[in-house]
């Protein structure tokens, strides 16, 4: 590692379709969605450091824990365990997108940690690879960063063209964080069939997270309703909503006019 700061970005992660299959004897869910990958994100810089550190700054630094619980420390543990790397590392995540969101969030973030790391440790990537499932089943995903369909847990992943790259995107977020466990945990347990073209496809965990977060009601209303809009959906587990426009100026058009009691990202997908 050279003596110079060294910075990756966590992209936001967007469930373009999301169909639950099944609850599992294990109490995780058998999933099919698309994933695909904003340009903009968290932001995790990298420094040398005789111990293992994590601060955490940015606007939503006070919802997160910057102790061994949290997955970006965990995740470079691992990674240092894993490849017996006896040297430490400072890390600073500058939290940019809400906590609880449903658009990667901390999956974003280690796997983040594990891609600066493996980089400036100069170790095999695979070992990235097999720690990522063990931090979480977005992580994988979030590792790879490109557009990819889940399934399985949503950590098997095949990497398609899904027609978005580059594509305009607006996420909105009512500034209320909304646990995967507890939205899992409400939905009906019916299933609704395979996901085909994501176009055609839904987010099954849009009905419980509705009741959980009313707000996400007006978002999507209020998305419907702006010139230009084509796809619109939640992300995840919620709360974050999404559409895609037809062109930036659109977007930002949509930005500008956004409600200022929400959080919003105006951006481009990967």
């Amino acid at each position: 590692m050279t003596g110079l700061p060294v910075t990756e970005i966590a992209p936001a992660k967007v469930n373009l379709a999301l169909h639950v299959r099944r609850r599992r004897d294990d109490g995780r869910h058998d999933i099919e969605t698309i994933f695909a990958f904003c340009i903009h994100g968290d932001r995790l810089t990298a420094e040398p450091s005789d111990d293992l550190s994590l601060t955490i700054t940015g606007p939503f630094a006070a919802m997160l824990d910057d102790g061994s619980d949290n997955l970006v420390h965990r995740a470079a543990a691992a990674l240092a365990a894993e490849a017996r790397i006896g040297k430490g590392v400072r890390l600073t995540l500058d939290k940019r997108l809400p906590v609880a969101s449903g658009v990667g969030g901390g999956s974003a973030d280690a796997a983040a940690a594990l891609r600066l790391l493996t980089s400036l440790w100069g170790i095999d990537p695979e070992m990235a690879q097999r720690i990522a499932p063990t931090l979480g089943s977005d992580v994988p995903a979030c590792l790879l960063s490109m557009t990819s369909r889940g399934e399985g847990a949503g950590d098997t992943l095949t990497l398609v063209d899904a027609g978005v790259a580059s594509c305009p995107v607006l996420l909105v977020n009512p500034r209320l964080p909304l646990s995967t466990a507890t939205v899992f945990g409400a939905w009906d347990g019916v299933d609704r069939g395979a996901l085909g073209d994501w176009r055609e496809g839904r987010n099954d965990l849009e009905p419980a997270a509705r009741a959980l977060v009313p707000e996400i009601d007006d978002i999507l209303e209020w998305l419907k309703s702006c010139e230009g809009a084509e796809t619109v959906r939640m992300s995840g587990s919620g709360a974050t909503c999404f559409a895609l426009f037809a062109g930036e100026e659109a977007r930002d058009r949509a930005a500008a006019a956004c409600p200022p009691e929400w959080w919003h990202l105006a951006s481009v997908l990967r």
